[in-house]
C-alpha cells in the first residue's frame, strides 16, 4: 500500500502538522515552513526545531515534505524577481533541512516572456546555484508538474526531462506528480489502457525512478483544461477509477501520496478523514472504481 498523508496546517506550531497527520492515521505529511503567500518568514527557533524533530521521531511519519512559497518563480525573465525567488528558495531549503524533512516541492515557474527553453534554462541555473549554496543539505527538491495554465513550465513531461538534463546534479532532484494537474494538462489517468500509456510516456521521457511523490487531488475542471482546481477524491472529473489504478500500482507501493483537498465541509466534517478512507478502501476493494 502507498504511504498516504495530507497537507497539514502549522498553526500553533510546526509540530502541530505532524500531530494532526498522526491523529488521522497518516504515514506521511506535507506542510509549509512559513506563510506560503509571503516572501519573509519568522526564523525557526531552536525550540521550534527540537519540538518538530522530537515529534517527527515519535510519530514515525515517513518522507515528511514541505511545499515552497507560491510567490517563487525560478523561471522568471525579470532579473529582480528571479533573484528574489532564488534567495527565497535557498531559505526554503535551509528551513526544510533544519526541520529534518525529506523533500521540498516546488513548481518550476512561469516563463512570462513566452520563451519556454530560456525559462527552463533559468530554472536549471537557479537549481544549480541552490545546490551549490546548500551543498550539505540532504533535502531533495521535487519539481511539481503544473496544470499548464498561462506560461507555466513543467506541464509537459518534456519540460521536466529538459530540466533534469540541464542541471549539474540531477541525482538531487526528483519529480512530484499531482493527479489533478496531470489530468488537466492533458495526460489521461483512466481507463487502464490510458493510465498505462501515460506512465509509459513518463518513464520514457523522465524515468519512473525519478518519481518520488504524488499529490492526490481530483479535478473540478475537465481533461486538458489547463486549469488547476482541486476536488475531493472521486468527486471530480477524474472519478474513482483513476485513483484505484494509481494506488494499486505495485511500482508505487511505498511512495508518499499526499492529499491537497479542501479541509472541511459546510457541516464541519473533516474531509481529510473522508478522503483518506476512500483511498484506503480503493486499495482493498476488488471492485472497479465508479466515476462520480
Amino acid at each position: 500500500m502507498p504511504l498516504f498523508g495530507a497537507h497539514m496546517s502549522i498553526a500553533g506550531g510546526y509540530f502541530k502538522a505532524l500531530v494532526a497527520a498522526h491523529e488521522h492515521g497518516c504515514e506521511t505529511v506535507q506542510l509549509f515552513t512559513k506563510n506560503n503567500n509571503q516572501w519573509q518568514g519568522k526564523p525557526l527557533s531552536d525550540e521550534d526545531i527540537r519540538l518538530f524533530r522530537d515529534t517527527l521521531k515519535a510519530t514515525r511519519l515517513r518522507f515528511p515534505t514541505a511545499h515552497d512559497s507560491y510567490l517563487i518563480n525560478l523561471a522568471s525573465p525579470d532579473k529582480t524577481l528571479y533573484r528574489r525567488s532564488l534567495e527565497a528558495f535557498v531559505i526554503e531549503m535551509q528551513r526544510a533541512e533544519a526541520l529534518g524533512l525529506s523533500y521540498l516541492v516546488t513548481h518550476p515557474g512561469a516563463a512570462t516572456d513566452g520563451d519556454e527553453d530560456a525559462g527552463l534554462r533559468r530554472v536549471a541555473r537557479a537549481l544549480n546555484e541552490v545546490h551549490r549554496r546548500c551543498a550539505r543539505c540532504q533535502v531533495m527538491v521535487l519539481l511539481e508538474a503544473p496544470a499548464g495554465q498561462g506560461t507555466s513550465l513543467g506541464h509537459r513531461f518534456e519540460h521536466l526531462a529538459r530540466i533534469l538534463d540541464l542541471v549539474k546534479h540531477p541525482e538531487r532532484i526528483g519529480i512530484c506528480l499531482d493527479t489533478c494537474h496531470v489530468f488537466a494538462a492533458g495526460y489521461p489517468l483512466f481507463p487502464t489502457k490510458a493510465y498505462k500509456a501515460t506512465m509509459r510516456a513518463f518513464d520514457r521521457l523522465v524515468g519512473l525512478e525519478n518519481l518520488r511523490l504524488f499529490h492526490l487531488n481530483d479535478s473540478r475542471t475537465p481533461f486538458g483544461s489547463h486549469v488547476d482546481r482541486h476536488a475531493h477524491i472521486g468527486k471530480g472529473h477524474l472519478g474513482l477509477e483513476a485513483f484505484r489504478l494509481l494506488v494499486n500500482d505495485r511500482r508505487f507501493r511505498n511512495h508518499p501520496m499526499i492529499l491537497e483537498t479542501p479541509k472541511e465541509s459546510p457541516e464541519g466534517e473533516n474531509l481529510d478523514a473522508v478522503n483518506l478512507r476512500t483511498l484506503r478502501d480503493l486499495c482493498t476493494s476488488n471492485k472497479r472504481g465508479r466515476r462520480s
